[in-house]
């Protein structure tokens, strides 16, 4: 298996070059094939811009061969090349937006698909604010106050990314709604990877990883190291 980088929001820019440095070394190097998927902001139209705002930051970070996919919807998210493309994907990273449409744009679809066998095949799959929600096996949606399944990658949870701002406040609800899920705070400019000994998750950036289990709440700090 590969591995899964939670990002918690304002993903491009200060403290999260350690977290995404981090997932870069883990898929190969610079040099590995990096794949955005900007799909979560095409809703409103600002896929574009968010996918090439990934490009430059990856390529800032050192990234060589790193571009923004036009995977926009279901239909896109069924294209044999994009698919293949993310097959041989060593890092995909899905950006932040709407996580409603993200998660019913990929769910069932080739690409996810392929998203899953490059990760079983030792590929980094991420995402930052909507993009990390998706891969949980539940995520909250704000547009309508639901809790919705998610894509299932990261078992038993769901994730309240931009948790220092306002995620925070989502927590007494989703609790009510999943009280038998780990909830996972995740503050902006901080991520979280699966990189540590024996499985456990480890907390890179600025800000904690706040975790919700039963009745307990646990907070984590850069460098800290956990299991979920």
């Amino acid at each position: 298996m590969g591995f899964i980088l939670l990002e918690g929001g304002a993903e491009f820019g200060g403290q999260m070059a350690a977290a995404d440095l981090r997932a870069m070394e883990l898929a190969g190097g610079p040099q590995a094939r990096l794949r955005v998927i900007p799909a979560a902001a095409a809703p409103d139209d600002n896929h574009r811009r968010a996918g090439r705002n990934a490009e430059r930051w990856f390529r800032k970070l050192g990234a060589t061969d790193a571009a923004a996919l036009p995977l926009v919807d279901r239909q896109s998210a069924q294209d044999a090349i994009l698919a293949s493309t993310l097959r041989e994907s060593r890092m995909i990273y899905m950006l932040g937006g709407f996580p409603q449409y993200l998660a019913q744009s990929l769910a069932g679809t080739a690409a996810w698909e392929a998203i899953c066998q490059a990760w079983k095949a030792g590929a980094v799959v991420g995402g930052s604010s909507a993009g990390a929600m998706v891969l949980c096996d539940y995520y909250y949606n704000p547009a309508d106050d639901r809790v919705l399944p998610g894509l299932g990658l990261v078992a038993g949870a769901c994730v309240l990314p931009h948790h220092d701002t306002f995620g925070q406040h989502w927590a007494p609800r989703i609790k009510r709604l999943l009280p038998d899920a780990v909830m996972i705070g995740i503050d902006e400019q901080t991520g979280m990877l699966d990189d540590a000994a024996s499985g456990r998750w480890q907390v890179y950036g600025r800000g904690t990883v706040t975790v919700y289990r039963e009745q307990r709440i646990q907070r984590f700090r850069p460098a800290d190291a956990f299991p979920l």
